[in-house]
Parts: structure tokens; C-alpha cells; sequence
């Protein structure tokens, strides 16, 4: 698992976010509608905190697999069921999906610039700095 790896995840669950949040905004009078939300980070903490320094090499596809886990997370859409911010079963608050729009893009921007860094590293390295 690279750092670009983790990276496109966190970029694939921000988008997939975005749509969740445009798809809360959009049915926000619909009735019966649950809102959703996206959950990666807490997710990406499990799986960081969960591998070991300590990694067994393979030598053969019998073998159990020690150390770091080879998959990359995924976001996952969880539906909020417990709410009600409106008398027709309605739950999305329009507020909150507002500000959850902003730090998304926020967080976005902020994984863009890390890839960015990310590839000018490789671009050093590869030719070096003429």
C-alpha cells in the first residue's frame, strides 16, 4: 500500500461523498427520504492502527499472511435512520449538508495538493533537479 494508493481512496470516498451530500440535498423535500453519509476515515484509522511494523514474507499462497493487510479501504454509505427532521419521515438537514459540502470540498482540495506533492517527489527523483 503506497501513500498514492491511500491517497486515490481518500479522493474516490470524497467524490463518492459529494454525491451523497447532492443526492441529500436534492430529496430534501422528498418524503420518507433518509439521508446517507459516507464513513472512510474512521475506516482508514482502523486499518492504519491495525498494522504492525513487523511484516512475514510469502513464499508461498499456503501461507498466513503477517503484518500489513495488502487492501487499501474502501468508504462505505451508511443511511441514518434514527432521525426525523421533518413530520413526513424526512431526515436531511439542509444546514448540516451545507457545511458537510463545504469541508468536503475542503478535504478534496487537500488530498488534490498532497498528490500533487506526491508525483512532483516522483518527478524529482525520476529526473532529478534541472
Amino acid at each position: 500500500m503506497t501513500n498514492i494508493s491511500l491517497l486515490q481512496s481518500a479522493l474516490n470516498a470524497s467524490s463518492l461523498r459529494q454525491q451523497v451530500i447532492s443526492n441529500n440535498l436534492s430529496n430534501a423535500e422528498t418524503p420518507g427520504y433518509k439521508a446517507k453519509h459516507i464513513v472512510f476515515e474512521d475506516i482508514l484509522k482502523q486499518h492504519i492502527s491495525s498494522q504492525s511494523n513487523f511484516v512475514g514474507k510469502q513464499t508461498n499462497s499456503r501461507h498466513i499472511e503477517i503484518g500489513k493487510p495488502s487492501y487499501i479501504p474502501t468508504a462505505l454509505t451508511v443511511e441514518e435512520t434514527q432521525t426525523f427532521m421533518q413530520n413526513n419521515g424526512n431526515n436531511v438537514d439542509v444546514d448540516a449538508e451545507m457545511t458537510n459540502m463545504g469541508k468536503n470540498a475542503l478535504w478534496y482540495y487537500t488530498l488534490t495538493q498532497q498528490l500533487t506533492s506526491e508525483f512532483q517527489h516522483l518527478s524529482i527523483a525520476i529526473k532529478g533537479r534541472s
